[in-house]
């Protein structure tokens, strides 16, 4: 879609720094985080609370302890109780998608100043007791309760894993680890290339940090006013600056579908019928993608400020950039690492650019895999140069998911906020892009034009 009627500029934000899972941040739930992040974009660009219209949140892992995650940041952080809400599930894209929501109601004039972001506490997504209440064993919570020990044994209950019930795509019964191997055996991306993408990944995040990059935007977690902070800094590229040091250790990983337990020959067997042009060979097809060329699973929150330019301007806000365009593309969901390929050009149309008006790019990182397999596609499709852009550090040139982690609903704003420190940093930049790809075969991209 394309911001032609009013001028929609996002005027900064934060975010807070990303816990590994289970571990920093692991006691605070969804709401917290996304409170925390609201509150921190709020101190950062100066924005009044009462000047608030509405509040649009990502979260992928929706539960009833927080209906509408939203309304319940929106009044917790003390925003106008008239202000609007909303939360949006897009899976890994879900707050590029509150972006554009809070982009569209402004061009709607629902609203000329709104908050949007997302969240992801991945340590707290629950086991679940899945069945019909009409089954004797789950009429009650006492019933459940009186018969706990029997529920695994009845035909009519199911124990999940709701991470891993959520991170499968159930129309092609695969997961978003095996869509990445998918990609690669599809594409040719093998496993030396994966690690050596990966190790960039982490060397790139590491310097950032170093540079005070990171620290311009990420507002440390203190719960409760607290002195000591919980956390500081992004939490796994420093469990794993290690790997920096000695990138051979990347070579140690064992790989996720090429093992004693699942060879890669069954992987084929299984999902074949995806990998379009080649088949198994004995003796020659390998497994790829491991946890060490793989994002980590997340927790963590982030928000924006989205505005149209006169009430940005009114209320004296840091004007960073415009927002020119943004698409959204769909696809095979057995290949949904390469969905940013598709989304881009999209973004690129309704924006009146071409991929090379681009100077800094901030793409999401799931798998190595899935990164080097859009390098393949977006060149082959649509003559662009993905490829180029990240050997010259214009593409993730601080890092990405792999290095930083993944909470699920906030790195669609991540991205967008990585985005808005590289094109300040780069005093020849124009243009930015941020994409991401997303669990059932979506992807998204928005672009923005740096202002001042």
């Amino acid at each position: 879609m394309r911001a032609e009627s009013r001028r929609i500029v996002v005027c900064g934000g934060a975010r807070t720094p990303i816990g590994h899972i289970a571990r920093s941040l692991a006691e605070l739930k969804a709401q917290d985080l996304m409170s925390l992040a609201v509150e921190a974009a709020l101190q950062k660009t100066g924005l009044p609370k009462g000047a608030v219209e509405g509040l649009v949140a990502g979260w992928v892992g929706q539960s009833f302890d927080s209906p509408n995650l939203a309304r319940v940041t929106l009044l917790r952080c003390g925003l106008p109780e008239s202000a609007q809400a909303v939360t949006v599930q897009n899976n890994c894209i879900s707050s590029l998608e509150a972006v554009a929501c809070a982009a569209r109601r402004i061009l709607a004039g629902e609203g000329a100043v709104y908050v949007a972001g997302g969240t992801e506490s991945m340590s707290r997504l629950p086991y679940s007791i899945a069945g019909s209440r009409a089954s004797k064993e789950l009429r009650s919570l006492e019933t459940v309760r009186s018969r706990w020990a029997d529920l695994p044994q009845s035909p009519s209950v199911a124990i999940v894993d709701s991470m891993e019930q959520g991170l499968t795509d159930p129309t092609e019964s695969i997961n978003m680890a095996a869509t990445a191997e998918v990609c690669a055996q599809m594409y040719g991306i093998g496993r030396q290339a994966q690690d050596a993408y990966a190790h960039a990944s982490f060397s790139r995040c590491l310097k950032a940090w170093e540079r005070g990059f990171y620290a311009a935007h990420v507002a440390a977690v203190r719960p409760d006013g607290a002195e000591e902070p919980l956390l500081e800094k992004d939490e796994y590229p420093f469990l794993r600056a290690d790997l920096v040091a000695r990138p051979e250790k990347f070579a140690k990983a064992p790989a996720l579908f090429d093992n004693s337990s699942y060879p890669i020959k069954d992987f084929c067997r299984d999902f074949g019928r995806h990998i379009q042009g080649r088949s198994f060979e004995e003796g020659k097809t390998r497994g790829t993608v491991t946890l060490f060329n793989s994002c980590g699973r997340s927790d963590g929150a982030a928000a924006v400020v989205v505005a149209s330019y006169e009430a940005a301007k009114a209320l004296g806000l840091p004007v960073l950039a415009e927002i020119k365009g943004w698409g959204f593309c769909g696809n095979n969901p057995a290949h949904m690492g390469v969905s940013p390929a598709l989304a881009a050009p999209v973004a690129l149309r309704e924006s009146g650019l071409r991929f090379d008006d681009l100077d800094q790019l901030e793409l999401h990182e799931p798998f190595a895999a899935t990164v080097l397999s859009i390098f393949s596609v977006g060149q082959e499709r649509f003559g662009h140069d993905w490829e180029g852009k990240f050997k010259t550090g214009a593409l993730n040139g601080n890092g990405g998911s792999i290095a930083l982690g993944h909470p699920l609903g906030a790195t669609g704003a991540r991205l967008i906020l990585s985005l808005l420190g590289a094109l300040a940093e780069n005093p020849t930049a124009r243009y930015g892009m941020a994409a991401g790809c997303a669990g059932g075969g979506m992807g998204g991209a928005m672009v923005l034009e740096k202002l001042g």
